[in-house]
């Protein structure tokens, strides 16, 4: 294929380079920040969401502009869940990488406090199932529509919903006495 049949290939799918660039700069940190809060290592967030990029780049010719944003955030997921699973068979295989130390100037009260507080929240999203974790993520941090979450996850609108205040709700429950410490 020639290089001005496959530019004119891209523009009829709706995603060339000045939209890929544009939908980058509108998504990156949105979709960094659900990538983020599943694989909990900025490294890896950061890789997921290039990855994606690239994949969504690849296949291009075969999306409907107007899916573009679910795809993206589908695919991203997707590569996430991959990394978790090799996360955890490295862990219990021993080969877990050093844990990131906290920086900054605060008081070691304060960052202990702060970290404790971090590792509860942390702890009660993973006790959400991969359903409603992916739900509440995607509702709280990628500034999607539940119209667009639907989209994504291949679900009615009306469970996205119910997903979302049922993860809430058990999120609620598993860090009620967090306050009381």
């Amino acid at each position: 294929m020639s290089a001005k049949a496959a530019s004119a290939d891209a523009r009829s799918s709706g995603l060339d380079e000045a939209a890929l660039h544009r939908l980058y700069v509108d998504k990156e940190k949105a979709l960094y920040n659900v990538v983020y809060r599943w694989v909990w290592n900025a490294e890896e967030a950061q890789d997921v969401v290039q990855e994606a990029f690239v994949k969504l780049w690849a296949a291009r010719s075969r999306i409907d502009p107007s899916t573009v944003e679910p795809y993206l955030y589908r695919t991203a997921l997707n590569l996430a869940s991959n990394r978790r699973r090799r996360n955890k068979l490295w862990r219990w295989l021993g080969l877990e990488a050093l844990d990131e130390s906290p920086s900054g100037a605060q008081s070691a009260e304060h960052t202990l406090a702060a970290e404790q507080r971090r590792l509860r929240v942390r702890e009660a999203v993973e006790r959400l199932t991969e359903k409603q974790r992916r739900v509440v993520l995607l509702a709280e941090f990628s500034g999607l529509s539940y119209g667009d979450i639907a989209l994504t996850l291949g679900v009615p609108e009306g469970t996205v919903a119910s997903r979302r205040n049922s993860a809430l709700q058990k999120l609620r429950q598993l860090l009620a006495g967090e306050d009381d410490d």
